[in-house]
């Protein structure tokens, strides 16, 4: 995207006084294009990654395999979103932070460009802490470039920088899942490089226009805090060397070694953040009602990222194997897939937001509960309609692509109605004490429904088997149907929150 830069008559000295992006502060352009690089390098290594898992000239490993390894990767950028808020907060600021956290994202993708399964999962494990220092601090210094949170251009600013998402994410599976298929598949982990490299100059080369706040540590560690926590850092990861080094002399190191505790800690992290957060006695009543009406929010979304993230593990696979993926005789390549979403987010979502608009207007807009579970209907319905291209396969026939697209358009609105919503409702439910935190919680909700089929292609199951596809779309028919059932009861929970 071409950027828009004019003149404006912002007060003088004030970030992006001399000339907007869109109307927006200058400093604006360098996170969207940060963001855009960044994000272009993220969907491209993730659209490649299932097929390069399970390709006979890739790692070859089994569907199952292959699918557990992407849930654990997906779930563990979520998860490391929280510690990456943290370091943000407590040690270098999110300007450092972001500098840093795109140096090992593009350190990441070079090790993934290797030709070696042996530095393969190193490099995943780089991008994802990369990524998950990335993507706290990055949206926490596009609120830096607004005058507090009734700057009437904060919104609009956001809606901004989440477009370069979205092209990001559009271009990335077009232009880097073309080269890894039908080229090399080291050579398009190098191209996800070269867009985190780009998306790293763009910053360095821009960060004169952030705001000065975007350096700062919010709250620095103290020496005694710095000390303990590298005391028990250290502690961590020497019992880990001590661990894996006695298991690989003995011979008994297996991969389920590493996916296996990952997908357990995405499991167990969720649950143990939101008892310690109900339990906090500091809470007053008010407080605690709120986030007992959360944490059916919270278990809902798990559910909808669950199957949502399936896109581009289950789905892909089965598309690879099993699907006609022509459009009037005329062949693409798997990942492209993976840029139905995304273009699809970019052309629903301006029409979603005048939609609500017209509706609040005439008093019509539905609650948050009832877009919340029509979110997760539409998710379940998604997977209802894959038992349609699922039973041609079995019958011996390729499916057509047009029901893998169909599949993609169905999770898109039912992303359209649950994410935003999950979005605003984790800000205006957030105690106060745990304000800056609660978002990290969000995505944690991610991180769970990850987990959780990493947990399921672990032990075994066939996640593109019709009766596990049907399971999976009963329960988030039953999740949404339930959470409108009780949406008195949890309006109730919710207090002066609407």
């Amino acid at each position: 995207m071409a950027s828009s830069l004019t003149k404006d008559s912002v007060t003088p000295g004030t970030p992006g006084s001399e000339k907007t992006f869109f109307g927006h502060p200058r400093g604006l352009a360098t996170l969207f294009m940060t963001e855009m690089w960044e994000r272009f390098s993220y969907y491209g290594m993730r659209a490649l990654l299932p097929l390069y898992l399970v390709a006979p000239g890739g790692l070859a490993l089994s569907a199952g395999t292959a699918t557990a390894i992407y849930s654990v990767y997906v779930s563990l950028v979520y998860l490391l979103a929280m510690p990456g808020g943290w370091f943000g907060d407590r040690v270098w600021g999110p300007r450092k932070t972001v500098a840093v956290a795109g140096g090992v994202i593009m350190l990441g993708h070079l090790t993934l460009a290797l030709p070696s399964s042996g530095t393969f999962y190193a490099g995943l494990g780089l991008v994802a802490i990369g990524s998950g220092l990335l993507k706290a601090n990055i949206s926490t210094m596009v609120g830096h470039l607004y005058k507090g949170p009734d700057d009437p251009r904060r919104d609009g600013g956001f809606t901004v920088f989440y477009m370069g998402i979205n092209l990001g994410a559009f271009a990335a599976p077009l232009i880097i899942g073309t080269i890894g298929e039908s080229v090399n598949w080291h050579l398009g982990f190098a191209l996800a490089a070269l867009g985190m490299g780009l998306g790293l100059v763009q910053f360095l080369l821009g960060s004169r226009h952030l705001d000065a706040h975007s350096s700062v540590v919010p709250k620095p560690l103290s020496a005694e805090e710095k000390s303990a926590t590298l005391r028990k850092a250290a502690l961590w990861a020497g019992i880990a060397v001590v661990a894996y080094t006695a298991l690989g002399l003995s011979g008994h190191y297996t991969l389920n070694w590493v996916l296996v505790p990952l997908t357990l800690l995405g499991v167990i992290i969720p649950v143990m953040v939101l008892v310690r957060i109900k339990r906090d006695r500091e809470l007053d009543r008010a407080e605690q009602s709120k986030m007992s009406a959360y944490i059916w929010f919270f278990v809902a979304a798990a559910v909808f990222w669950m199957i949502y993230d399936q896109g581009g593990s289950t789905l892909s696979i089965f598309a690879d194997a099993s699907a006609d993926n022509t459009v009037l005789g005329w062949g693409f390549p798997v990942s492209w897939y993976q840029s139905v979403n995304p273009v699809l987010i970019m052309a629903l979502a301006p029409v979603f937001a005048w939609v609500w608009l017209a509706l609040n207007r005439r008093g019509k807009e539905p609650s948050t509960i009832v877009k919340f579970s029509s979110g997760l209907v539409l998710v379940g319905a998604s997977f209802f309609l894959f038992l349609a291209p699922l039973s041609i396969a079995e019958g011996g026939h390729k499916a057509a692509a047009l029901w893998l697209v169909a599949i993609y358009f169905t999770q898109t609105v039912g992303e359209l109605l649950l994410s935003p919503v999950g979005l605003s409702v984790t800000t205006k439910m957030a105690p106060a004490k745990y304000a800056s935190q609660m978002m990290g919680v969000w995505f944690l909700a991610v991180t769970a429904g990850d987990a959780t089929t990493g947990l399921l292609s672990i032990a075994g199951v066939d996640l593109n088997k019709t009766g596990i596809v049907a399971l999976e779309a009963s329960l988030a028919v039953v999740a949404g149907v339930a959470v409108w059932m009780y949406r008195n009861k949890v309006k109730a929970l919710m207090g002066d929150v609407r």
